[in-house]
C-alpha cells in the first residue's frame, strides 16, 4: 500500500486551495499553469516539457533504465459558474469557479508526482504526467494529442485518470468494463431565409418555420434511424430566431447535443442529423448550414484495464463498485483511451450528499486526496512494474 504523508496531504491541500481560487475556463488556463509548472519545477526528478497548447502541461519522471511508459493526466479547466459554496478558499473571479472538481484532479497528480519523482529508483521505464486544459465543451484532448503530447520522447503504452464522483463513499472505486461515459457531438444549425414584413409572408422566406420543423423531424431520428438496442440521446437546448414580433428575420438558429454509448452509433447519429436538417431547408427553399463541435467520443475501458484498476483498489484497501449503467455525461479522456494501447478511467467517490457536478455548491472534500494520490501512484508502479 502507497504510503501518502500528512505532510504531503497538507502540501496538496494547500495547492487545491490555490487552484480553486483562480478558476479559468477552457484555453485560458494561463494562471492555472503558471502554478501547476512552478509546484513541478520544485520536484527533483521531475523534467518538464515545453507547451504543446498554450496552457498544457507535460512533464516526465524517468525510472531507473529502459522500458515502458504509462500516462496519467488531470484536467484543469473550470466552469463559467458563480461559486455558491461559501468557504475561505471559494473563487476569485467572479462569475467561474471549479464545479467538477478539476482543481482536486490536480492537486492528486500533483502529490502522485511527488511519489513517483522520490521512487523513480524503484521502477524502469517513465511516468508521463499531463495537465490538461479544455476538457469542458472544448474536448481539447483531441487537440493537445495531435500536437504530440502522447508521441513526445516515448510512445505511451497506458493512460489512466480519474474523476471525483458524487453519490459514491469516499474510498470507494467506481468503474465497468465497455462504456464509462458517453460521447457527446455539440451542434449548431441555422436556417438562412429571407427577411420581411410580418404582414406579408409570402414575400419571405422565414427561417423559424423551417427550423421548426427540422425540430420537430429530428425528434423521429433516434426511434426511427437508431438500432432500437443503441441508447443514443438527441437534444434541442436552444433556439434563437428573429428579434421583433412583426418582422420576418433573415437567420434562425438552435443547438444541442447528440450522445450515444458507442462511437458508430454517435457517427450515425450526426449524419442522419445533417441529412435531416439539409432535407428540411430544400423544402422550405433555403440554405442551411449545420457545423459540430465539442466532439467526445465515448469512453471505453478495455478488460484489462479495469483488472489493473481493481488489482489497484485492493492494494489501496480501496472499495470497487462495479456500476451497472453508463454515466450519459462525457468526458475527453476517452481521446487518450483511443490513441493509447491500453489504459482505465475510474471514478473517485467523493461522498454521498454532495450537490451534483457542475452545481453552485459542489466542493469535493480534502478526504478525496489520499485515496485519489494513492490509486495514481500505485497504478503507475502496478503497470511499470509488471
Amino acid at each position: 500500500m502507497i504510503e501518502v504523508t500528512e505532510a504531503l496531504l497538507a502540501a496538496m491541500s494547500d495547492f487545491r486551495k490555490e487552484l480553486h481560487r483562480i478558476p479559468e475556463v477552457a484555453g485560458c488556463e494561463f494562471e492555472t499553469s503558471a502554478a501547476i509548472r512552478k509546484r513541478l519545477a520544485e520536484i527533483p526528478g521531475v523534467r518538464i516539457l515545453d507547451p504543446f497548447l498554450k496552457t498544457d502541461t507535460v512533464a516526465f519522471i524517468d525510472g531507473n533504465g529502459k522500458g515502458k511508459n504509462i500516462t496519467l493526466r488531470a484536467d484543469i479547466d473550470a466552469l463559467a459558474l458563480t461559486e455558491e459554496t461559501g468557504v475561505g478558499f471559494a473563487s476569485g473571479k467572479p462569475g467561474f469557479m471549479h464545479a467538477c472538481g478539476h482543481d482536486i484532479h490536480c492537486a492528486i497528480l500533483m502529490g502522485a508526482a511527488e511519489i513517483l519523482a522520490a521512487k523513480r529508483n524503484e521502477f524502469s521505464g517513465s511516468v508521463r504526467l499531463v495537465f490538461q486544459p479544455g476538457e469542458e465543451g472544448k474536448a481539447m484532448a483531441r487537440d493537445l494529442i495531435a500536437a504530440g503530447a502522447l508521441d513526445a520522447e516515448v510512445k505511451t503504452d497506458f493512460c489512466a485518470a480519474l474523476h471525483v464522483e458524487p453519490g459514491l463513499p469516499v474510498g470507494t472505486v467506481g468503474l465497468r468494463e465497455g462504456c464509462m461515459a458517453s460521447s457527446c457531438l455539440h451542434f449548431e444549425v441555422e436556417y438562412i431565409g429571407k427577411g420581411g414584413h410580418g404582414s406579408l409572408p409570402h414575400l419571405s422566406k422565414n427561417p423559424i418555420l423551417a427550423a421548426a420543423a427540422a425540430v420537430n423531424e429530428l425528434q423521429y431520428v433516434v426511434t426511427n434511424r437508431i438500432d432500437v438496442q443503441k441508447p443514443a440521446v438527441l437534444s434541442i437546448c436552444k433556439f434563437s430566431g428573429g428579434t421583433m414580433d412583426n418582422v420576418i428575420p433573415e437567420r434562425c438558429v438552435f443547438m444541442g447535443t447528440l450522445r450515444s454509448l458507442d462511437n458508430d452509433t454517435a457517427e450515425k447519429l450526426a449524419t442522419a442529423l445533417k441529412k435531416v436538417c439539409e432535407a428540411v431547408a430544400v423544402v422550405h427553399g433555403m440554405k442551411c448550414k449545420v457545423s459540430f463541435g465539442g466532439d467526445y467520443p465515448a469512453v471505453i475501458n478495455s478488460a484489462s484495464g479495469v483488472r489493473i484498476a481493481v488489482e489497484v483498489a485492493e492494494k489501496q484497501d480501496l472499495n470497487v463498485k462495479m456500476l451497472s449503467v453508463p454515466a450519459m455525461s462525457s468526458e475527453d479522456f476517452s481521446c487518450f483511451l483511443l490513441n493509447s494501447p491500453d489504459g482505465v478511467f475510474i471514478r473517485l467517490g467523493a461522498g454521498e450528499d454532495l450537490p451534483p457536478l457542475h452545481n453552485v455548491k459542489f466542493l469535493p472534500p480534502e478526504t478525496v486526496l489520499r485515496p485519489g494520490i494513492g490509486y495514481m501512484v500505485s497504478t503507475a508502479l502496478t503497470f511499470l512494474n509488471k
